[in-house]
């Protein structure tokens, strides 16, 4: 039979567990896709032909397709497959990321114990001696042991949904930072992808200068011939040494170049730059991605691991205005607590005590704090959004200009082989008159200055292109999403193609 009080704390439970069904502050909503259907002004068109290394190339831009999750597979070397497996094992950064995950994750479990009630068990054992004397009947004096036990218990009701946005909060920090670890592991594919084709760039372009210098070095003697012969200067030859020795000089900087290409690489794959790092890259042993997937615009705010962490940012920024909103209204715990105290051992028949029952706790002049501090929280979540759109809109610049860049690249690097064909033609013809005495050393001078600039142009156009088309994969979101969910332990990649 319940009793008055025992009917009024049954009431004032039910009453708190109805009201435990809200929780205060907003829901958070993903934001809409934006209402874009392409990237550039202009139409894209179907492709772009390029003339690579002597062969017609077409990269065909492919509208909606899916990009696979390996996509640095497709520019079909070994080698490169081999280095990415091998940083995605051993990159510092890439590991140091996958543990900031393994924290949030563990950050949410000590969120969920939150809601578990807390408690605490004592047993304590005191000696304590009774002078009679100090009451006038020192027979009474004796020493005896006091034994207690306790065991209390708490539990806070989340009455106004505090502790769940809380939650929810770090749920999202959790969510955060999986895509952080998506991205690194977008960055340091690409990285590697790119600096594989840096490093070929600047082997081809020591290759073309060494070419060159060859190629001074012969109408050196030319020159030195003519003027042996009294049909060239001695200005001209000292011209043409200078030339020579100018040239000679740009392959210490490009081999310096070469070098933090190869320190670099060693980084990424978690090595030390005098270490060995595999095979030497050259741009005729990469091929050029003949298919370019290309997500829809509707797309790419789920493909992007930096919007979605963006977005996760502005769901962890709106459930911390629950919590600051929860913090200004009243706190409710059950409390419980059962032991004994007694002389004779611990929990002994009729030592036993207990008492249970709800309190209620309300801030006091912390109005203005709790106030201030819910609309600083406000303030956070109109960042988050606003920070939330400019990754957008980067997101998408950043695949117009890849775009633009292609197809400006294909076109560059078209004419840049007519030109290194048509500039050592030139040379060919000026060399073959300038012996015969048919022009003078002018002409000459400017044929091989002529030649070597449309060398190392072309050399540079080439790169340029295998650059960009990365920086497409990259922009898009390099297809994580076709890969197993990322974990603490990292991503897993399935078996590349060999």
């Amino acid at each position: 039979m319940l009793t008055p009080g025992s009917k009024t704390s049954a009431f004032f439970l039910a009453t708190l567990l109805i009201l435990a069904g809200c929780a205060v502050g907003p829901d958070f909503h993903t934001p809409p896709a934006p209402k874009t259907n392409a990237y550039t002004k202009k139409p894209l068109p179907e492709n772009v032909t390029v003339n690579e290394n002597g062969k017609k190339v077409v990269q065909t831009f492919r509208p909606g397709s899916d990009i696979p999750g390996e996509w640095w597979t497709l520019f079909h070397s070994r080698a490169l497959n081999g280095l990415v497996e091998e940083a995605l094992k051993s990159n510092p950064n890439f590991k140091a990321a996958e543990q900031s995950l393994l924290q949030a994750m563990e950050n949410v479990g000590v969120g969920e114990g939150s809601f578990l009630p807390s408690g605490t068990a004592s047993l304590s054992t005191t000696q304590q001696y009774f002078n009679g004397a100090a009451f006038g009947a020192p027979f009474l004096s004796n020493l005896f042991t006091l034994n207690t036990g306790n065991v209390s218990v708490s539990y806070t009701l989340d009455i106004f949904g505090g502790i769940r946005r809380q939650l929810e909060s770090l749920k999202a920090q959790a969510e955060y930072q999986r895509y952080q670890l998506e991205a690194a592991y977008l960055t340091l594919t690409s990285n590697i992808v790119l600096t594989a084709i840096q490093e070929a760039s600047y082997r081809a372009q020591i290759a073309a200068t060494q070419q060159i210098v060859n190629v001074l070095d012969r109408e050196l003697s030319i020159v030195r011939h003519q003027y042996d012969l009294g049909y060239a200067s001695r200005t001209a030859v000292l011209t043409q040494e200078t030339i020579l020795y100018q040239e000679k000089a740009l392959l210490p900087a490009l081999e310096k170049q070469l070098a933090f290409e190869k320190h670099q690489m060693a980084v990424y794959l978690g090595r030390f730059p005098n270490e060995k790092i595999g095979d030497d890259f050259r741009l005729d042993e990469l091929s050029l991605p003949k298919q370019l997937p290309l997500s829809l615009p509707s797309e790419l705010v789920e493909h992007r691991p930096d919007i979605r962490a963006a977005e996760e940012q502005l769901h962890s920024a709106s459930a911390q205005i629950g919590v600051a909103t929860a913090n200004m209204l009243p706190q409710v715990s059950l409390t419980g607590n059962y032991g004994s105290e007694s002389i004779e051992g611990y929990f002994s028949p009729g030592s036993q005590f207990w008492a249970w029952g709800p309190s209620v706790s309300n801030p006091l002049f912390q109005e203005f704090t709790l106030y201030h501090q819910k609309k600083a929280a406000i303030a956070a979540f109109r960042k988050a959004k606003d920070q939330y759109k400019n990754t957008i809109l980067q997101a998408f610049q950043n695949v117009a200009d890849t775009l633009r860049s292609i197809q400006s690249d294909a076109e560059i690097l078209n004419v840049q082989t007519s030109a290194e064909k048509a500039a050592q033609e030139s040379l060919h013809i000026a060399e073959h008159q300038f012996t015969i005495g048919a022009i003078g050393y002018p002409d000459l001078y400017n044929a091989q200055r002529t030649y070597q600039q449309a060398l190392i142009n072309l050399v540079q156009a080439r790169a340029n292109q295998f650059s960009d088309t990365v920086a497409l994969f990259q922009a898009l979101g390099g297809g994580w999403w076709n890969l197993p969910r990322a974990t603490p332990k990292g991503v897993k990649l399935a078996n590349a193609t060999r």
